[in-house]
């Protein structure tokens, strides 16, 4: 990264405009940069999605499961919930002969146990969404400009922790505290595009619009 990137954690694009500079300018990444990472969601299915992806991603590197997302969509049944925890030791067998996923096997399983992990948390919750949304660090916890340096020092947070050990408190595997916060940062539980970057105030309005799922009353 040149020196200037190096210090703001910016990169200029063809288009003149400032981005977190981790997409490299690769059309595929700048495009979820853009459009997906930090938009706050509450689609248990999407969550679910993001969670085991970035289980898989662990040791890699995400540019990596995203060129393999629509495969891994393909394998796991789109992530739907209930399908996946309904997979079997052949839909397992099956996993590992598609080339177009990462193929291993613990987290394979890992993807099926915590469907069923999911569904009990659904149940418990009324919602996965209603669970995560729940840790939401609070504004005062949060540095008032998110800058490079703030974001350097972040992989894990005392927050993404707590939530990584009830987790696997739960039944949940390959959900650690690096991978907790990554996925923070996906579902845009956190806003951790940098300051200067083109989409830091796109979601700050986003999450300022975003309703809350609170936990089913039943």
């Amino acid at each position: 990264m040149p020196d200037q990137e190096a210090k703001d954690g910016l990169l200029v694009g063809d288009d003149g405009k400032s981005r977190c500079w981790w997409h490299g300018g690769k059309p595929d990444y700048l495009a979820y940069h853009d459009n997906e990472w930090g938009t706050p969601i509450s689609d248990d299915q999407i969550l679910f999605q993001k969670i085991c992806l970035e289980g898989f991603q662990s040791g890699l590197s995400w540019y990596t499961i995203l060129r393999k997302r629509e495969n891994f969509r393909a394998a796991f049944a789109n992530f739907d919930i209930d399908k996946v925890a309904a997979f079997t030791e052949a839909d397992v067998e099956r996993c590992l002969l598609d080339e177009g996923i990462v193929r291993h096997r613990k987290k394979i399983e890992s993807t099926i146990n915590n469907a069923k992990r999911a569904q009990e948390m659904r149940s418990e919750f009324g919602s996965l969404a209603a669970y995560f949304w729940a840790h939401e660090p609070k504004s005062e916890d949060r540095p008032t400009n998110f800058t490079f340096e703030d974001l350097r020092v972040l992989g894990k947070t005392e927050i993404s922790t707590r939530v990584s050990k009830d987790l696997k408190k739960r039944g949940w595997s390959f959900v650690g505290p690096t991978t907790v916060y990554a996925f923070m940062q996906a579902m845009g539980m956190v806003n951790d595009h940098v300051e200067g970057c083109i989409c830091r105030e796109k979601i700050e309005e986003a999450r300022a619009a975003f309703i809350r799922p609170l936990k089913s009353a039943g």
